[in-house]
This record gives structure tokens, sequence and C-alpha cells, in this order.
């Protein structure tokens, strides 16, 4: 059962049960994909359909962004713990590494999934890379790539809702044990965007940080306000 934020519904994991489903949904081959959508992909997928249906059938549904907690928290039925994506593939890899596993990193501009794998091998050492490929290449090359290097898990950063796109497309015929959705944690891992101190994480303002750092993000960040002005509304309404 999961907890619905306006119309889109969540798991209710700390960051510990995630990463822990995740270890067992590579080990059953499950061939599945992860999504961790903030207030702004839950407010597109208030406003296509076919979107919210891409997330519905996610494996694992992630609270990534304050604006979910804080708005199931709103509508009276509060997630355990907020599960940011970049956090959460951090724990996973650090797993993954302890049991030799491999990830196959998709998605940025060019040569920044190779940088990303060459830090992340540093990082984790124990986990393999085994294979990289930007997202600006033909589709179908990818395809056979991943599906040649049968990669324990696949992260595929393309952005939402392209990259759930992508993984409902392509799930069955890539020999993964599972995809993950995880937008622009290649460029964090490459040191092409810097993360937000700690501090601000805890806080949760790393939406803001962000902004402050890239003033173009300001269109996108009205989401937010939207999204939890909704769920205001939800709330007042009774729809609880």
């Amino acid at each position: 059962m999961r907890t619905e934020v306006l119309g889109v519904g969540f798991d209710d994991v700390t960051m510990e049960q995630a990463v822990c489903r995740a270890l067992q949904l590579i080990e059953e081959q499950n061939g599945g994909y992860v999504v961790t959508p903030n207030a702004e992909i839950a407010w597109i997928c208030r406003k296509e359909p076919a979107v919210g249906k891409l997330v519905a059938n996610a494996e694992l549904v992630l609270a990534d962004g304050v604006g979910i907690t804080l708005g199931a928290k709103i509508l009276g039925r509060p997630l355990q713990a907020r599960v940011p994506g970049s956090d959460f593939i951090a724990h996973l890899f650090e797993k993954m590494a302890e049991r030799g596993q491999s990830v196959f990193l998709y998605g940025a501009k060019p040569g920044v999934a190779k940088t990303a794998g060459e830090r992340i091998i540093e990082q984790f050492p124990g986990l393999h890379v085994v294979g990289t490929a930007d997202g600006y290449g033909a589709d179908d090359p990818v395809a056979e790539a991943i599906r040649e290097a049968a990669p324990d898990l696949l992260l595929v950063c393309l952005g939402a809702p392209k990259q759930e796109q992508w993984m409902a497309a392509h799930q069955g015929y890539l020999d993964t044990g599972l995809m993950a959705g995880l937008g622009g944690v290649l460029d964090m891992f490459a040191g092409v965007v810097e993360r937000a101190p700690e501090r601000w994480r805890k806080l949760g303002l790393e939406w803001l940080y962000r902004l402050l750092k890239e003033p173009r993000r300001a269109k996108r960040m009205l989401k937010l306000p939207l999204f939890l002005f909704a769920v205001i509304g939800e709330r007042l309404r009774g729809k609880v």
C-alpha cells in the first residue's frame, strides 16, 4: 500500500528500507525500475496522466523532495522519511560494492558519464562500472550496449519524464537486475554540479541552494508552491 500525495503513490520507507528493497530487486533480476519524484515531477504527473501511470508502475517510488514529505504531512498521512535520489544511490552503491555488483551509467552530456564512472570506482571500491553512455546518442546502440553488459543496476539519467518513458519502454528487453531514474545525479558524481552543503540538505533546502546557484531553474521551481497550494486545497476540501 502506497501513500498518496496529490494523486501520486509513494512507498512509505526509510532510506535503509529503500536500499534493502532495491538490493532484493537486483537479486531477483526483477528488471523493473525505481523513480524518485519531487514536487515538480508530481505536478507533471497531475497534469499528464500518462506520466503518472509510468510512475505508478515503478517497483519503488521514493519521496525525493521536501515538498512531497511536507505535502504528505499536510494531508495527515506523513511519510517515515524523505529519500533523496542522490543519497539513495550512494547508499545503494556502498552495499553493491560490498557484493561486487555492477552498474551501467546512461545519461548526461558527452563525457560526464565516463568521468562519473571513474569517480564512482574510486569512491566505491568493489563496484564495477561495466559501461557508460551519454544521453545524446542514438537510442538503439545504447540499448544494445546495455543488454550486452548485463549490469546488476542501470542508472538512467535523462531527466523526467524522459527517463521514466525510456525505462518503461525498455523494461523486459534489457538484461538488467534493476533500473533507476535519477536525473542529474551523474553531474554530481562527475563534479559538474556542486551538491548543497549538508546543513542545507538536512533542512530540506537543497532546492533553494540549487536555485541560488542556477537562477535559470526559477521557472521549474514555481511548481513547488503550485504543488503545495494544491495539497492545501485538497486538505481544505476534506480529501484526506
